[in-house]
């Protein structure tokens, strides 16, 4: 990861030398998070409250009339009881120089695929950051170097990514976690060149009327890992270790939109371990506009997720269905509010949750987030071991 890091730097210093003209842009935030967990924890260790800050700054630059930019966007959370919680990432750190009809990408990013509103499958590139939070969305900066070739039929990318990033789990102090936490100290890999195996991927999108289409490929370290049976880490407590496999997955995402209907489908083949298997995520989003006659919007969501793995799965949603319900004020603060279940169709389990959201003058914003498990009896279930992990959350947010 050093070494992608300093070629993108010294790419980039190599430019602002030859050119004379500076264009620099700051801007940023800062969180500050408190979460209350309204049962007690499973494990002694953990607690019941807990409260961090973050911050992420970015700073941008562009010369070359436009076709030269470069962005650094670092972040760094201090975490009141997790130690594993406290840490640090370089979000991007990327040089880009455009050229007639393609565009060349050189450092540290984060790279979105998906049209899903449940989760996220054909979203490969980057390692999920567990830390943050358990749905998923936040991503540490994968090193990269990526060609965009863009032509009338489409854009077609190619990544190469010389370094693997290992996910973060919870401490022992933290919540959520597994029963047992996780050892990210002592990691398993089955390539022998661990986080220096070198991915690959693909993608060509294209929008064709009204669809959106992407088709991808990648060939690399998965990022989602299995676990070792239960073993002593370093300071004597049973725990798990990750393991690495190589993948190979071929997927599908497209979205429809049909006047105030949208609708989406993400498709996946991928094996890993020596075994194949399909996972899907189907649904809509129906937007009712200016409702009791307001400037509000209504949107209802259903999503349907499988996999073809069932029990197997290593995920708790092979056979779920997603409801929701977003209302968008459509004021001057960006008022929004999310609420959403995901159901299990083979047994009571249920996922509720809340994200809501309003800006407080023009540099505050204030965020909240909530989740509930209820009827979680199956031992099997990923989110057994959540099932006593019901929270609230509230960030303000400072933006600069």
């Amino acid at each position: 990861m050093k070494k992608v890091i300093s070629l993108a730097l010294l790419i980039c210093s190599s430019s602002l030398w030859v050119n004379s003209v500076w264009s620099n842009e700051w801007s940023g935030n800062i969180n500050f998070e408190a979460k209350h967990f309204s049962n007690d924890a499973l494990s002694s260790s953990q607690f019941n409250d807990y409260a961090s800050v973050s911050i992420q700054p970015e700073w941008f630059h562009e010369w070359d009339g436009g076709k030269q930019l470069f962005t650094f966007v670092p972040f760094a959370r201090w975490d009141q009881r997790d130690d594993e919680r406290t840490h640090s990432d370089i979000r991007e750190l990327s040089w880009l120089k455009v050229f007639k009809s393609s565009e060349l990408r050189v450092g540290v990013r984060k790279v979105f695929w998906g049209v899903s509103e449940s989760q996220h499958l054909v979203d490969v590139i980057n390692q999920t950051d567990l830390v943050e939070n358990m749905d998923g969305e936040d991503k540490l900066g994968q090193p990269m170097i990526n060609y965009a070739l863009i032509q009338d039929w489409g854009t077609l990318d190619l990544f190469v990514l010389p370094y693997f990033r290992e996910r973060t789990f919870p401490g022992i102090d933290g919540r959520l976690r597994t029963t047992l936490h996780v050892d990210t100290d002592n990691p398993v890999y089955e390539s022998s060149d661990k986080e220096n195996h070198i991915d690959y991927a693909v993608r060509w999108s294209h929008s064709i009327g009204d669809w959106d289409i992407g088709l991808s490929y990648f060939d690399g370290t998965s990022r989602d890992p299995s676990f070792t049976w239960p073993a002593l880490d370093a300071d004597g407590n049973l725990s798990l270790r990750p393991i690495y496999y190589l993948m190979q997955q071929t997927a599908i995402d497209l979205q429809a939109t049909k006047e105030a209907w949208l609708w989406k489908v993400e498709a996946i083949n991928r094996r890993v371990n020596n075994e194949s298997y399909n996972a899907a995520t189907a649904g809509f989003e129906y937007t009712l506009n200016g409702v009791f006659e307001t400037a509000s919007d209504i949107g209802i969501v259903m999503e349907y997720l499988y996999d073809d793995r069932k029990a197997l799965a290593s995920t708790p949603f092979e056979d779920d269905l997603m409801l929701g319900l977003r209302w968008t004020k459509n004021d001057v603060h960006d008022t929004s509010v999310l609420l959403g279940v995901i159901a299990d169709l083979d047994d009571s389990s249920r996922l509720y949750s809340l994200e809501a959201s309003r800006r407080l003058g023009e540099s505050w914003k204030l965020n909240i987030e909530a989740r509930v498990f209820n009827g979680i009896t199956d031992t099997t279930s990923p989110l057994y071991s959540f099932r006593q992990d019901d929270f609230i959350q509230l960030e303000l947010g400072y933006y600069f």
